[in-house]
């Protein structure tokens, strides 16, 4: 991970010596509004967070992973389900523990924990005072994280009833890049590829790592069957095959040889040229035209300056140019109320049909579980019912989460296109992967009698019905000389009997179809309720971004205009002495405003 180092360290060094240079002429020019977009690109430079996002089935080595890629124990690891917290875990210059806890009504608040109790985490420990956890944070010294890099570690999705499938893939809009787990004891199941299909349309920087080779002679042949499914499925993903207890092993023993076949070179190779790389690209061509943006907007002002002072006549032509460019950039601030009104419709539209999607796959999922619960016995059938409820939900509630995202990236475009008429037209990126409130839970499905009775209870249920057939025909045996209990009424209580106890078992399977059928809709109410919840939250985030994003750029935009207009009055009554000691002034800048504008240019590969 650290070839680059240098070379990192170089760009980095780059991208803040453009950003003060322009700092400067900001500051000079008194444009507070353009500093703060150049302070918010100076920290992306300085304090680059790359979030890197583990995800996967239950029990799948996720959290056994990222301790063995840190070389470290800050996961929660064992044969059953330990990640119940999404642990996030991020470098440091110290090792210290943090529970993020909600504060209804506040802040969330943060409450130390020590290091040693990080493999007892449970959403129930007492340390969270009853109050909902939210996250783990880990900080720690680490070489691998030192690039930026911050891992999360988060629960396993799938299984009976799982709660945490569509809080994952919440998370990964605004990851750069996710590792899907998946071990090495089968090949991809149809629900793992329905995930890994929804991970990628969220963020297609992933990777899939095939974990436990150790345990499994035939791994590789789960590997290459894999890679067939991939195919078939038309999804284009590297695939990784490690062992996370080799590469623990060749950690403590120094074993080059272990660690090449651990396979976790390739994962670094991964995060290297995938992650690190991408991302400073992405960050470097994010600030350079942030730089571009803010030098033009101070030029623009200095030019309209400049050409009045050289030619007065030309300064009046460039003087009506500016009248049309502000009174143009009024009306676009004055269609604020257009643009958000087509922000305020879309986001109300979007909601209506992202919560009626939501409903409607519900709705096919739970007539399905209820027609699969009228053709079986329920009792005996509820683990298999419960788990394949589990994985169509699951896919469900993912599916309306991409389609909520691209609705949204849509509808960015669509807002965007008020100002299309302007030089201001940017489309922010909408990152929704904050980790507040994000996990919420939901009720497991609910567990349901098997229906089996013991012997002495089928005889009890039998001999209840056979009473009455043994006294009825005992009694008219009687009229015939025959004794009460005689062949004809004993056979009479065995047939009667039978049925009571074949009517019972009915019975008893009708009400656990009933019972599991009110469980089915319990799980999916409570299912579509919090994500329909979740849902509204992140349309509203989305709905603030876009409101205050443009808002800026037409507020940007006037102020330029309004000072580039009066500058070239005023210059229009400058003395001759003054004229030309203000136009070398002004030269001087326009010059180094241009070199910044063309440095800024080549960084982000654009046209000057």
């Amino acid at each position: 991970m650290h070839t680059s180092s240098a070379d990192a360290a170089a760009r980095r060094a780059a991208l803040v010596d453009l950003i003060d240079a322009a700092a400067e002429h900001i500051r000079a020019a008194e444009r507070g509004d353009l500093a703060t977009r150049l302070d918010a690109a100076r920290t992306r430079v300085v304090d680059p967070r790359l979030r890197v996002v583990v995800v996967g089935q239950l029990k799948q080595g996720k959290s056994q992973f990222v301790n063995s890629l840190l070389n470290l124990e800050v996961c929660s690891v064992g044969d059953d389900e330990t990640t119940a917290v999404p642990t996030v875990v991020q470098n440091a210059d110290r090792t210290f523990a943090e529970l993020v806890l909600a504060e209804p009504g506040r802040d969330p608040v943060r409450v130390d924990l020590p290091v040693d109790e990080l493999q007892r985490v449970t959403p129930a420990t007492p340390r969270a005072g009853g109050r909902e956890v939210l996250r783990l944070e880990v900080n720690v010294p680490s070489p691998l994280l030192a690039d930026g890099l911050v891992l999360v570690d988060t629960p396993g999705v799938g299984g009976h009833g799982n709660p945490h499938a569509a809080a994952t893939l919440g998370l990964l809009p605004a990851a750069d890049a996710v590792f899907v787990v998946s071990d090495a004891s089968q090949e991809f199941t149809e629900p793992e590829l329905s995930f890994l299909r929804q991970v990628l349309q969220l963020c297609p920087a992933a990777a899939v790592l095939i974990t436990k080779t150790d345990l499994y002679p035939h791994w590789r042949e789960i590997v290459a069957a894999d890679r067939g499914h991939l195919q078939r499925a038309d999804l284009d993903v590297p695939l990784l095959p490690v062992s996370s207890l080799l590469r623990s092993h060749a950690l403590r023993l120094d074993d080059a040889s272990l660690h090449e076949e651990s396979g976790f070179e390739s994962v670094y190779g991964f995060l290297r040229e995938r992650v690190v790389a991408r991302g400073a690209d992405v960050a470097r061509r994010s600030v350079a035209l942030d730089v571009k943006s803010v030098v033009e907007h101070v030029a623009l002002s200095l030019g309209s300056e400049l050409a009045a002072l050289r030619d007065p006549e030309t300064g009046a032509a460039a003087l009506a140019e500016l009248q049309r460019a502000k009174a143009a950039a009024e009306a676009l601030r004055t269609r604020a109320a257009q643009w958000q009104q087509t922000l305020a419709d879309g986001i109300a539209d979007l909601a209506a049909d992202i919560d009626h999607d939501l409903r409607d796959r519900l709705r096919r999922v739970t007539r399905e579980a209820e027609a699969t619960v009228d053709e079986c016995d329920p009792g005996e059938e509820w683990p298999r019912i419960g788990e394949w409820l589990g994985e169509q939900v699951a896919e469900s509630v993912g599916d309306n989460f991409v389609w909520a995202h691209e609705r949204s990236v849509w509808l960015a475009e669509v807002v965007a296109g008020h100002f299309a008429d302007s030089d201001a037209v940017d489309l922010p990126d909408l990152h929704l992967g904050d980790l507040e409130g994000l996990l919420e839970p939901v009720s497991r499905l609910s567990d349901l009698e098997s229906g089996r009775i013991g012997v002495g209870q089928k005889m009890l249920v039998g001999m209840k019905g056979s009473y009455g057939g043994v006294l009825m025909f005992g009694l008219i045996t009687t009229l015939m000389g025959m004794a009460l209990v005689n062949p004809i009424s004993v056979g009479a209580g065995v047939v009667l009997g039978t049925k009571a106890y074949r009517d019972d078992k009915q019975a008893r399977i009708a009400k656990r179809r009933a019972d599991a059928k009110i469980a089915v809709r319990k799980f999916t109410d409570d299912v579509g309720f919090q994500v329909g919840k979740e849902s509204k939250d992140r349309l509203r985030l989305i709905q603030r971004q876009l409101r205050d994003h443009f808002t800026e750029l037409a507020e940007q935009t006037l102020r330029s205009l309004s000072e580039s207009l009066r500058a070239a009055q005023e210059a229009a009554t400058v003395e001759e002495a003054q004229r030309q000691r203000r136009v070398a002034e002004l030269e001087t800048h326009v010059r180094a405003l241009t070199t910044l504008r063309e440095r800024a240019a080549q960084l982000a590969g654009v046209d000057a």
